[in-house]
């Protein structure tokens, strides 16, 4: 949902989200529209965070950069700011934290969906931005697709089930996650 029908700068969008009234709304700016994210269902803030911490004890063992959560914004372009459920940045590409948002796009990213969710735009918007790798997460049907850059242009993307393992690839050389992790089988309800 749309909150003006205006075009947002960035710098205008950080102003209004930072408002009080705006406070505890998640915002995005997607091509200078504000828009109010919807609140995560119990099990897709549960399974973001068991992604999260997964990916941030790796990332923290070996030092390699930092794991955010769904309030850390990503300046994709110079009228979109996107807040990935997940999301992981190279101290590489970002040596130092400072500032509201990064000015950048992460190099991996993972959008948990709502049923009714359309993720295509929001992929493309981060694959042009410069992300490498996204993860998208279908709770319902218990599956998790990875999307990359085809070598031929395009993007690839395969989904896995529960019973499978999945790896960081170039983006995370090393990690491994058993997405029986992240959809145990005790479900919760």
């Amino acid at each position: 949902m749309a909150l003006r029908e205006k075009l947002y700068s960035v710098d205008e969008f950080l102003e209004i989200a930072r408002a009080e009234e705006n406070q505890a709304k998640r915002l995005e700016l997607d091509e200078g529209m504000i828009v109010e994210m919807p609140p995560s269902s119990q099990k897709n803030t549960v399974i973001a965070m068991r992604i999260g911490r997964l990916l941030g004890n790796f990332v923290d063992q070996r030092d390699l950069g930092y794991v955010t959560g769904p309030d850390g914004g990503f300046q994709l372009s110079r009228n979109t700011v996107r807040q990935p459920d997940v999301a992981f940045i190279s101290k590489t590409r970002h040596p130092d934290l400072d500032g509201v948002v990064f000015p950048l796009a992460p190099d991996l990213v993972v959008e948990v969906m709502s049923p009714t969710e359309d993720i295509w735009p929001k992929v493309n918007q981060y694959f042009a931005a410069g992300t490498r790798l996204v993860w998208t997460v279908d709770v319902k049907d218990e599956t998790l697709s990875v999307w990359q850059l085809a070598a031929q242009g395009g993007l690839h993307v395969q989904t896995y089930s529960a019973d499978d393992i999945i790896d960081g690839g170039d983006v995370l050389p090393g990690f491994m996650l058993a997405l029986r992790d992240v959809f145990p089988a005790v479900h919760i309800e």
